[in-house]
């Protein structure tokens, strides 16, 4: 455990405080997180034998096994408690449940305090951020989300690190850098909240299929190429939402994507070496206790992409290998028999070209390469 901080300040004379709902890995690496830096901080789940764990043993061993947790974190169970505690309420609830979580938060909270999600997914019917959902089912305004490469066992093991607060409000930033910010994470701000929510979640689909790669024995050229062409994939996406095309290049695009890619710490990577095993969809899912968020991501964004005239062949290859009962073999088979392309404009190579010119010399080009000339 990293060496015991005294109890910060938020600099007018009151101990600095947060909240965060969720006790899976992020959320409780994310409570140690801030506890390490000085903060006190209570930690929301709905189970009252791990809440007793945390207290008594300072362990979450369904999660984390046997790594410690920092004493200043307090589990409970009582979320109206929880929501009075602190200013700032950090969610990392997976998406499928977020929903049900907020609308409970909802009644709970006041319209001046601070919410940031940080989970990375969507609701699939509509794509809805897990930030518009936390707008949407409470009176709270100051809103943002967190994300960045943030593993959470690298996180629990003093790891250097650094994340992104993203809001469009300096307040939300300036108020969350104070209690994340500590001796093993850095923090950085983002106005794009729409980008980096949305390249935290796309680059899940990416990583399973680099997981995939990893498990059929596939090396380092095979995951540049994921890596390079996925970034692009992602960054038109997000563009096509209103993301800025600078924030794929950050720690919530292109650091993220590193990250989990690159790691079998990434459950979505760790799903996609079991796929590649053989395992199915079902049979991946329930080997683990911890959510892949890639899964429904890949759902939603295939489901939306053609709406947004957005083109995203490695996301519908992942999507024929989860939900189309397609082979690996067979997957990767389809996406290397595509038309080669030029890498920026993404037209095929062998494509015609446009005759520059009046419509007579359009005319007489094209009779000339019909005759030959």
């Amino acid at each position: 455990m990293a060496p015991s901080t005294p109890p910060a300040s938020l600099g007018n004379g009151k101990a600095a405080t947060a909240v965060v709902l969720g006790g899976g890995s992020w959320g409780t690496a994310l409570a140690h997180l801030m506890a390490v830096a000085g903060v006190k901080v209570q930690l929301w789940m709905r189970s009252d034998d791990r809440v007793a764990e945390i207290n008594e043993q300072h362990t979450n061993s369904r999660y984390l096994k046997d790594k410690k947790i920092h004493e200043r974190v307090v589990a409970t169970s009582d979320l109206r408690s929880a929501a009075s505690f602190a200013e700032t309420i950090i969610v990392a609830i997976p998406s499928a449940n977020f929903r049900a979580v907020a609308f409970e938060l909802g009644e709970v909270v006041s319209g001046d305090q601070i919410l940031l999600s940080a989970t990375k997914g969507f609701e699939a019917e509509n794509l809805t951020r897990m930030s518009q959902i936390l707008r949407e089912e409470t009176c709270c305004r100051k809103i943002g989300a967190i994300s960045g490469p943030n593993l959470a066992d690298e996180v629990m093991d003093n790891h250097p690190t650094a994340t992104v607060i993203a809001s469009p409000m300096e307040e939300v930033i300036e108020k969350a850098g104070l209690l994340l910010a500590g001796p093993t994470l850095r923090v950085y701000g983002n106005h794009d909240l729409v980008g980096v929510e949305v390249m935290g979640a796309l680059k899940n689909i990416i990583a399973i299929a680099a997981g995939v790669c990893a498990g059929m024995g596939y090396g380092q050229n095979s995951l540049a190429m994921l890596l390079t062409r996925g970034l692009t994939e992602i960054s038109r996406f997000g563009e096509a939402l209103g993301a800025d095309k600078l924030t794929a290049l950050g720690l919530a695009g292109l650091g993220d994507l590193v990250a989990t890619c690159a790691s079998p710490l990434s459950r979505n990577n760790t799903l996609g070496r079991k796929l590649a095993s053989g395992m199915t969809l079902t049979q991946a899912q329930a080997d683990s206790i911890k959510v892949a968020e890639g899964v429904n991501t890949t759902f939603a964004a295939t489901k939306h992409a053609s709406r947004l005239g957005v083109d995203m062949p490695i996301t519908r290859a992942v999507h024929a290998l989860l939900f189309e009962e397609m082979k690996p073999i067979d997957v990767l088979t389809r996406l290397m028999s595509r038309a080669n392309r030029y890498e920026h404009t993404e037209v095929p190579i062998d494509a015609p070209r446009m005759v520059d010119g009046s419509v007579v010399d359009t005319a007489l080009s094209v009779a000339a390469r019909a005759r030959g000339w």
